[in-house]
């Protein structure tokens, strides 16, 4: 890396740290903007995983009124997609628990929201 760099990731850094040490006026602005990201995200997961296996099921089922090579692309899809939601749905669950279990009691993502 050139020393350019070098000193642009440090100043980064540097600021990244700052920025984590200084203290909201507004108390908890962090904590209500972080809850409704979270908030957000949960929302939207549910409606991708929802989505997917719908589409899932009706790839497939297009897929075998047409011919044997459309047919397996429509099987790979629809398996694809339904892989996909089965992937969203470990992450709805698994994450708050697993970052509840990196964080131990300092870290309540059940109930912080």
């Amino acid at each position: 890396m050139s020393n350019t760099a070098i000193r642009f990731a440090l100043l980064a850094m540097f600021i990244g740290i700052l920025a984590a040490q200084s203290d909201f006026s507004d108390g908890n602005s962090l904590k209500e903007g972080v809850c409704m990201l979270a908030d957000t995200a949960k929302a939207i997961m549910a409606s991708v995983i929802f989505a997917l296996i719908i589409m899932a099921a009706v790839v497939y089922a297009a897929g075998q009124v047409f011919g044997a090579e459309t047919r397996s692309r429509a099987t790979v899809w629809a398996t694809a997609m339904i892989i996909g939601a089965v992937i969203g749905i470990l992450i709805f669950v698994l994450v708050p628990q697993i970052m509840q279990a990196f964080g131990g009691s300092q870290l309540d993502v059940q109930g912080a929201c």
